[in-house]
């Protein structure tokens, strides 16, 4: 008996926090389903709304305290209290978007594009909007609505679609 093929026709990736390493996951793994032929949509929820947020979405932080699999030069254990002292996170932070801009990884607002221009769709969690009191304005020109989380499942329906929690 052969196995019957049910290719992924669709992803729905959910973006729930804001650090640089989470907003990069949603966005890496957005554009790899695009490139992939495969239906996108990204829904940016809580602190994840900073990687849509104009005033946020190019300087996002890394989170240096509680981040198990922090790593310091030479693959020491990057020491949770050193995280806490000032400049700490802004210099990580910014060795993190060094690194990658070596790698040649676009900023946000570029994946964005990228991701729009492949046919992905953005969008805003209407409750989170709500609670950090941002107006559409706020948000990165290419958002397409915002919506409640229902109404993105309800998007979201079929038995070929995966949908993923960053």
């Amino acid at each position: 008996m052969t196995k019957e093929e049910h290719p992924l026709k669709k992803v729905c990736i959910i973006c729930a926090k804001g650090t640089i390493e989470d907003v990069y996951a949603t966005l890496v793994m957005s554009n790899g389903a695009v490139m992939e032929g495969i239906e996108t949509k990204v829904f940016f929820t809580f602190f994840g709304l900073d990687g849509i947020t104009k005033k946020f979405m190019n300087s996002l932080k890394t989170g240096t305290i509680g981040n198990p699999a922090m790593r310091m030069p030479g693959g020491l254990p990057f020491p949770t209290l050193l995280g806490t002292l000032p400049g700490v996170e802004a210099g990580v932070s910014a060795m993190m978007r060094s690194q990658m801009e070596k790698l040649d990884i676009p900023p946000v607002s570029e994946f964005l594009e990228m991701i729009e221009a492949g046919g992905g769709e953005i969008y805003a969690c209407k409750l989170a909007m709500d609670m950090f009191k941002l107006e559409k304005t706020d948000l990165w020109d290419g958002v397409k609505g915002v919506l409640t989380i229902g109404e993105f499942y309800e998007m979201c329906g079929g038995l070929q679609t995966q949908i993923i929690f960053t």
